[in-house]
């Protein structure tokens, strides 16, 4: 196996917890690979408002690319491969895509996927008038006419929470019978929250912009947002194969420090219990990096085989302004 095929750290995942992470750890001088696989959730992000240092809003692609050139920076390699096992022999990972590649820590921020709803016209709505997420989004959406699809308690929160920003505001069950609780049913008619039962055959659109939703029976309302609320699906193949503990949604179990309950193998972003948010998404991969580098440096004390570059100190050159380059 030839040396490029081995790494100090391999990140599995190049969205908003792997590439802060690798940011991290290609600072602290770790050779770092990570490897995409070329399915973000960021395609359906055309403007992501409430990043750090954006007032004006960024593309979630946009994004992205700019967090590949900060990591290339600092000397992260950047592949696409998917990536299909993943195991462990003695201190080294074995991780198996269209190449092998081996590490002595990984870092899973493989994400999960929106599942949207099964419905005609739907595709081209997303992330411009039909939204996954009420945190990131409600607020676009202020006094408009906004249809929730949905039929479980979640619903009924995100139909709820979106009278904080429009008094128009009914839930779709999308031809399904409720499955919310009576504590939820009350919450709706208490605050007078319509209910549309009929199988939803069409989404009226234009340019992205939801116009209107056509019924089974031919019963149309107007609308000029949607929020679904159908599910995720998380991406922990390759941890469920490693032994990883999920809980019982199917995140993957970490500590305060990101690790799993395998040792050397850490988990960040939308694939735990992260709120799928991208600020936090980042928050947890840089929390992993940091994790990652201290447990590679107190294992090289203890191997006593700390990576230096001793010199005498009288040789050194007159040294160059903090920040540049050697």
């Amino acid at each position: 196996m030839n040396d490029h095929s081995s790494w100090d750290v391999i990140i599995i995942g190049g969205g908003f917890a792997g590439l802060p992470a690798g940011i991290y750890l290609g600072r602290n001088r770790r050779r770092v690979l990570v490897i995409e696989w070329g399915k973000s959730m960021a395609v359906w992000e055309p403007d992501v408002q409430n990043y750090l240092g954006f007032p004006e809003g960024i593309s979630g692609e946009d994004l992205l690319a700019k967090g590949r050139a900060q990591a290339l920076k600092f000397g992260v390699t950047l592949v696409q491969d998917n990536i299909r096992h993943l195991s462990k022999q003695d201190d080294l990972f074995q991780i198996e895509g269209t190449k092998s590649y081996r590490s002595k820590r990984v870092l899973l921020a493989t994400g999960l996927t929106h599942l949207p709803p099964d419905i005609p016209g739907v595709s081209d709505c997303l992330g411009h008038s039909l939204f996954f997420c009420k945190d990131c989004d409600a607020i676009r959406v202020q006094d408009k006419r906004i249809v929730v699809i949905g039929r479980n308690n979640e619903a009924v929160d995100y139909a709820l929470a979106m009278l904080s920003y429009s008094p128009f505001v009914i839930i779709a069950t999308n031809g399904k019978d409720p499955k919310w609780n009576e504590v939820h049913a009350a919450w709706l008619e208490e605050y007078q929250v319509g209910i549309e039962r009929q199988r939803i055959v069409h989404i009226e659109q234009e340019d992205g912009a939801i116009q209107g939703f056509i019924f089974e029976q031919g019963h149309r309302i107007s609308a000029d947002a949607a929020f679904t609320t159908r599910g995720d699906v998380y991406h922990t193949s390759l941890a469920k194969g490693i032994g990883a503990a999920l809980d019982d949604d199917g995140q993957v179990m970490v500590d305060a420090c990101m690790r799993t309950n395998v040792a050397g193998l850490y988990a960040a972003g939308c694939v735990t219990v992260a709120n799928c948010q991208m600020m936090i998404a980042a928050g947890q991969g840089v929390t992993a990096a940091q994790a990652i580098n201290r447990d590679l440096f107190e294992d090289s004390l203890r191997r006593h085989a700390l990576p230096v570059r001793r010199r005498p100190f009288e040789e050194a050159a007159c040294p160059m302004p903090i920040g540049e380059e050697p």
